[in-house]
């Protein structure tokens, strides 16, 4: 557990965890809606998230009629109808609008064919670096690499998160009404350090409070990239041509059959030439569009336009899956007064359905949400009217918190996330689903969740470790859990038993708990319900 008696401490009304899109957005609302505002990331807000480190387009759809019913009816099906219509089309307007801002900060959109902006797709380190400057701007205390632990609760709600400073190893805590986790999703990547890596820990502090998660089966996403590289930017690999180990091609150009890669690496390495950038000018246009795509091949002195490379899959968990923490409000609240949730961390069902993909959901979604929670946050917070300085806080956080002294044994955090790795990581399991061996693969995942209530060392990275290493095993457990529970094929879960799509299946599922996990079924809103088009209009005129 952190000290009690923390070394950095501040009071805020809103308090954003998470420096990616989604966090940047959430802080930039807060502050804009008179909110006292303090954002602390665990890396640094402008290089942290998914988008940072090359282009992403979003679901930019001008306000045409035929256009967004085209696009929500798209969405509908795509996701397995368990979407709902108002609110895709929320986010279809909020990524408008927002995007529109973004033009006024100075982001330089480039032109299109017919000489007009292209507003569908972004550079991810100019936009994050532009939302850095913004949300400075806006008076939002910013606090870099200092990744929250857990959060700070009473009778009341949440009330504010403590966790540790990776520079100075001193721990801290912010006291706020409310706070939003915008932390990302879980792709089972850490690295020790506590910085830029997907572990679900949001998710985690949240569940312990009581939280619901949702969508947790929809997490099979992975993506390609070289089997050197780690930027999962595969919109590149489409001017490449594919060979199996003897140098046989395997597909040169054009669309692709689906679970090509998965079908073809489950049987050998594969490779991969840029053989459709046969120009100097679209080998240029190419490394623009994804320029640290490129990095690890010019440190390796590969030229991937004349040398073949080898390719792989990498696993992307919810990042592009849709499951997440459950929310039930138009501003992104959950069922604890004070705590919202924004971007991966949050559960995009309501406007992904069973399937989200790549960028343009996603982009938008981190847009939309952190905008919507920034507000309701903020909101919440103001309507206090008193400090939160004032409030009998305690915390919250249960699992991978311990001081070595108060235990026998240490976590091998090292063995666990190796663990669990090799549970979520291999397309034998977790890509080609079958229910005996996910269910195999679960029972080898709950005999890791013992090992995370032991001790942990004091300095800061032990902390951090520790804490990732919880997120993962109860992330893995609730993914793993869901997929056995929903016996069909639907979006982007599939189960080899269960081939088709099961009518009496189409509603979401619910986990809670985090020992014992425990699950229910909620039905998917037919109707604009608590949601209608005069919210929409609300949001327009506030941005």
């Amino acid at each position: 557990m952190v000290s009690e008696q923390p070394e950095e401490r501040l009071v805020a009304d809103v308090l954003v965890i998470g420096g990616g899109p989604a966090g940047a957005w959430a802080a930039w609302s807060a502050a804009s809606h008179g909110a006292r505002t303090v954002l602390a990331d665990k890396g640094y807000l402008g290089t942290s998230g998914a988008t940072a480190p090359g282009g992403t387009g979003f679901l930019y759809v001008e306000p045409d009629k035929e256009k967004r019913e085209k696009a929500v009816a798209d969405r509908l099906k795509s996701g397995g109808y368990l979407s709902e219509e108002p609110w895709i089309y929320r986010l279809m307007e909020q990524a408008y609008l927002n995007i529109q801002l973004v033009e006024q900060w100075g982001y330089r959109f480039p032109l299109d064919e017919n000489g007009n902006l292209y507003k569908a797709h972004m550079q991810g380190p100019e936009y994050m670096e532009l939302m850095r400057r913004v949300v400075k701007k806006a008076g939002v205390t910013i606090l870099d690499q200092h990744p929250a632990l857990e959060l700070l609760t009473d009778e009341h709600g949440v009330g504010g998160a403590r966790g540790v400073n990776r520079l100075s190893g001193k721990s801290w805590e912010v006291r706020a009404h409310s706070v939003i986790l915008a932390t990302g999703g879980c792709a089972f990547l850490s690295k020790g350090l506590g910085c830029n890596v997907q572990t679900g820990d949001g998710q985690l502090m949240a569940a312990e409070l009581g939280v619901e998660m949702s969508g947790m089966e929809f997490s099979r996403q992975y993506a390609t990239t070289a089997a050197f590289g780690t930027v999962t930017r595969n919109r590149v690999l489409g001017f490449a041509s594919f060979y199996d180990e003897a140098g046989n091609v395997i597909h040169e150009g054009g669309p692709r059959q689906d679970h090509f890669f998965a079908v073809h690496l489950h049987k050998g390495p594969v490779y991969a030439m840029l053989t459709h950038g046969n120009t100097p000018e679209k080998q240029a246009i190419i490394r623009a569009s994804t320029p640290l795509w490129f990095v690890p091949f010019d440190r390796a002195g590969i030229d991937p336009f004349t040398q073949k490379f080898p390719i792989k899959m990498r696993y992307e968990g919810t990042i592009r899956g849709t499951g997440g923490i459950r929310l039930v409000g138009d501003y992104c609240s959950t069922t604890v007064p004070g705590l919202f949730a924004a971007g991966d961390a949050a559960s995009r069902e309501k406007t992904a359905g069973a399937r989200s993909g790549g960028g343009a959901y996603n982009a938008s979604w981190a847009i939309a949400s952190g905008t919507w929670s920034g507000k309701g946050a903020a909101e919440h917070a103001l309507a206090h009217g008193k400090s939160a300085d004032h409030r009998d806080l305690r915390p919250a956080g249960r699992y991978g918190l311990r001081h070595t002294a108060e235990s026998a044994e240490s976590i091998p955090v090292r063995e666990v996330v190796k663990a669990v790795q090799n549970e979520m990581f291999p397309l034998g399991i977790n890509y080609f689903r079958s229910e005996p061996i996910i269910a195999a693969s679960l029972e080898r995942l709950h005999k890791q969740w013992p090992l995370v209530r032991g001790g942990v060392g004091s300095s800061a990275t032990a902390r951090v470790q520790a804490r990732e290493a919880a997120a993962m095993v109860v992330n893995a457990r609730w993914m793993y859990s869901a997929a056995l529970i929903r016996k069909e094929t639907r979006g982007m879960h599939t189960m080899a038993e269960y081939p088709e799509l099961d009518e009496a299946m189409s509603s979401r599922l619910l986990l809670s708990g985090i020992g014992d996990i425990r699950h229910r079924w909620e039905d998917v809103p037919r109707s604009y319900g608590s949601i209608t088009p005069a919210v929409v209009v609300k949001e327009r005129q506030s941005v």
